[in-house]
């Protein structure tokens, strides 16, 4: 299979199919393409019907959209879901939800990997009421199937899906429940992530556009990324 991403500091939605596949075990070709510079062409559409990624290719197969990828691969292997029935349903449930939701979450904590930034004060109300159902769908799910994951003992699907808020939490400094950061350190604690993260403060690639929204509600702390071309 090969799946097409794009870069992995600000590629929120290239993440989960990559850190999915990656914790599972699942073999893939990666590659990479760099979002579009100045107006020009990304290529994204001679991979993608919607000219989007991710991307995932199988043979003859092209399956796009974080959540139809996620399902072709549980055709094939189901451990990319919970066993559980109530575990299950719960934890397609979260994934659509994370998949349609969460609008302000992803508008002021845009993924950045490489960065820290402090929020202006006050937060809005978008964004605390954001926060307060992300916490209220992970304290559901971590009490409900045991954690440390959110169905349960083992990283499945729904996990994958939240990836990118473990990203954002770190990078914007957003304040948790204790239970609730617990689970972000057990996300951002996983080889995949690890390698992932390593790999975004490597790329010299700067988006001017992903850069300007990060800083749209905020203060630069600090860029670990290579080569970085971010301004207070």
């Amino acid at each position: 299979m090969k799946l097409f991403i794009a870069n992995k500091n600000y590629s929120s939605w290239s993440l989960r199919p990559w850190v999915l596949m990656t914790t599972l075990g699942l073999p893939f070709e990666e590659t990479l393409l760099p979002f579009p510079m100045h107006g020009e062409p990304s290529g994204f559409d001679k991979v993608s019907p919607s000219g989007k990624v991710p991307v995932l290719v199988d043979g003859d197969l092209t399956v796009w959209d974080t959540l139809a990828i996620a399902e072709y691969l549980a055709e094939q292997h189901p451990a990319v879901w919970p066993a559980d029935k109530a575990a299950r349903a719960w934890a397609r449930s979260a994934c659509a939800e994370m998949h349609a939701g969460f609008g302000q979450l992803r508008k002021i904590c845009p993924m950045s990997c490489g960065v820290k930034v402090k929020l202006r004060e006050p937060l809005s109300n978008g964004l605390l009421h954001d926060l307060q159902r992300l916490q209220a769908l992970w304290t559901q799910g971590l009490q409900s199937f045991g954690g440390p994951f959110l169905a349960g003992d083992t990283f499945s699907a729904v996990d994958s899906f939240f990836c990118p808020v473990a990203f954002r939490v770190q990078s914007f400094g957003l304040l948790l429940s204790e239970p609730c950061m617990a689970y972000v350190n057990t996300l951002l604690k996983l080889p995949a992530m690890s390698e992932w993260y390593e790999s975004a403060l490597q790329e010299t690639f700067r988006d001017p556009v992903s850069d300007a929204q990060v800083l749209a509600f905020g203060e630069l702390l600090q860029d670990q990324r290579q080569a970085s071309h971010l301004k207070l």
